[in-house]
């Protein structure tokens, strides 16, 4: 049941009324839902370079998930201070506990794209098993994260940019 369907509750009528409008956005749009769209994508490339190098030993794939992998992490930190400032500044998002879940599968998502790049600099030998291990981790993290994000889009508004002329 979404929060405007049950408005006989004072907590739910509380949060209802918190205004729920981007803190960083450029012309009204979010930075941060423009640009998760990245580290997610570079996630599913870092896991689709090491099932090739798995299945075909080219180095090839080795070097493009270090790049894939780096720029996932990259690209995450960018999208995660971004996601941080709008949970802190924003009190109608802060007071959500969607945002929560979704700020802690995210943090926890970076930690494991960190950790992955990490390991191939040290040493690509640990690709296999290791690195697709923990690709596979960071594709299902990615799946939470960005499954929570989206609740916080299409059940809480979180977002959006509603006004009469549509």
């Amino acid at each position: 049941m979404s929060e405007t369907e049950n408005l006989e509750s004072p907590v739910i009528q509380k949060v209802a009324e918190s205004k729920i409008d981007s803190a960083i956005a450029v012309a009204g749009h979010p930075i941060h839902a423009m640009s998760v769209h990245f580290p997610i994508a570079l996630v599913f490339a870092t896991l689709g370079a090491d099932v090739f190098y798995w299945w075909s030993g080219d180095e090839f794939w080795v070097r493009a998930s270090v790049w894939s992998s780096g720029f996932a992490f990259a690209t995450g930190v960018a999208a995660g201070l971004v996601g941080t400032a709008e949970l802190l500044f924003v009190r109608g998002i802060r007071i959500r506990v969607a945002s929560w879940t979704h700020a802690v599968a995210a943090m926890t998502l970076i930690a494991i794209m960190g950790t992955n790049w990490g390991m191939r600099l040290a040493d690509d030998a640990m690709i296999l098993p290791h690195g697709l291990l923990l690709s596979v981790l960071a594709g299902i993290m990615a799946g939470m994260a960005g499954w929570h994000g989206g609740k916080l889009v299409f059940d809480h508004g979180v977002g959006l940019v509603i006004n009469s002329d549509q």
